[in-house]
């Protein structure tokens, strides 16, 4: 099966929004006035104010006739608990598990669903990183998320084929090999038009068998004029992509990275990503750990060409993870990003060289340590493959 390519979409209407505070009371509203259909598909659920608000809202759309369908992926939503699970059941919601955990499946467990997508109605659509957890929104509280993230909520035709990418998922899960989808590799990308009100297109990843979500970046990087501004909680970036932005800052690119700092939820992931910190300061990349939060968004914003979503664009997750971005040459969505960035810039650390020759002991033991098992893992998992 050839995996299919989504084309740039006109007329479309994008809205930013920023934490949890934001984004999650208007998906609620939206899934409350649904009138026939509500689609999920989540990675990261675990019980608690978050969950519980979510699966009321589902539940209740489902008890007045709402086709309710929610995709889970088996290993991040073990925190969901078997209570709000026969909720869902109980009220009629349709459920799925991606991939379900099993000592017979052995390194297949690793294959991993880690997009975000709501879409109600088949008329507007929520992307991005976010999860369904108390970390990225408590109802009842009014200070920001411990979790900063992004979510773009998208109006317009390109909702069709974010229709479409979920119900292929949907279908695929109920047979034996969802894990791993058996598609041909990607043979090209659509030309990118000019920048305009309402261009987007839906770019994936689908285990390594299709990956225009990793080619689209590469081509924007390539052709970079003005800023490449990147941001991911997991800096271990492959060997082209660290490339590629050596070479943007070399011939002139404002090139900045967007990282976490100590507040992460993965200290060992973000020692090793700081290995590649010196050749990347060398070449004229300016590196800021963001300080305020855990930064958990994935977004980048290469002169006026946007993506947002759930692509960290690390090698584990374009090796072993199903992800989906929204791509954009929206002027609007464009400018409300840099602001989002610009904000974030404001509140961080800027690395420098000279910083991080003067790091502390413990921090170069921690790097080298964690850096070379990340080293030693990759080839070994590659070899498997």
């Amino acid at each position: 099966m050839q995996a299919e390519i989504f084309p740039w979409r006109e007329g479309n209407r994008f809205r930013l929004l920023i934490d949890g505070g934001e984004f999650f009371p208007r998906m609620l509203a939206a899934i409350e006035a649904a009138g026939a259909q509500v689609d999920l598909e989540l990675y990261l659920l675990q019980e608690g104010a978050c969950a519980s608000r979510l699966v009321d809202s589902l539940c209740a759309a489902a008890r007045r006739g709402v086709t309710v369908r929610c995709l889970f992926d088996a290993l991040g939503s073990r925190g969901l608990g078997r209570r709000l699970a026969q909720r869902l059941r109980a009220a009629g919601v349709q459920l799925r598990w991606y991939n379900p955990l099993s000592w017979r499946r052995g390194l297949r467990n690793l294959y991993r669903d880690h997009r975000k997508l709501l879409l109600v109605d088949g008329r507007i659509a929520w992307v991005g990183g976010s999860g369904a957890t108390d970390d990225f929104w408590q109802p009842q509280r009014t200070a920001p998320s411990r979790w900063h993230e992004l979510m773009v909520e998208i109006h317009g035709a390109v909702v069709d084929d974010w229709q479409t990418l979920f119900e292929r998922q949907w279908q695929a899960c109920a047979g034996d090999c969802a894990w791993r989808p058996h598609v041909r590799p990607l043979a090209h990308l659509p030309s990118r038009p000019l920048p305009g009100a309402g261009l987007a297109r839906v770019a994936y990843a689908d285990a390594q068998q299709h990956r225009d979500i990793l080619h689209a970046l590469l081509r924007n990087l390539a052709h970079a004029r003005g800023r490449i501004w990147l941001a991911t909680p997991y800096f271990l970036p492959g060997w082209k992509v660290r490339k590629a932005l050596r070479k943007a800052a070399r011939r002139g690119v404002d090139v900045r990275l967007l990282l976490t700092g100590r507040l992460t939820d993965h200290p060992p992931v973000r020692y090793a990503g700081q290995r590649y910190y010196p050749r990347l300061l060398r070449s004229g990349v300016r590196i800021f750990e963001y300080q305020p939060r855990f930064l958990h968004l994935k977004a980048v914003l290469v002169d006026g060409w946007a993506s947002i979503g759930s692509c960290n664009f690390d090698h584990w997750t374009l090796r072993y993870n199903l992800e989906a971005n929204l791509e954009a040459l929206d002027p609007e969505l464009a400018c409300a990003l840099a602001r989002s960035f610009e904000d974030d810039f404001a509140v961080s650390r800027e690395i420098r060289l000279a910083d991080w020759h003067a790091r502390p002991l413990y921090q170069r033991a921690s790097q080298r340590l964690w850096g070379w098992l990340d080293r030693v893992v990759v080839n070994l998992l590659d070899r498997w493959r």
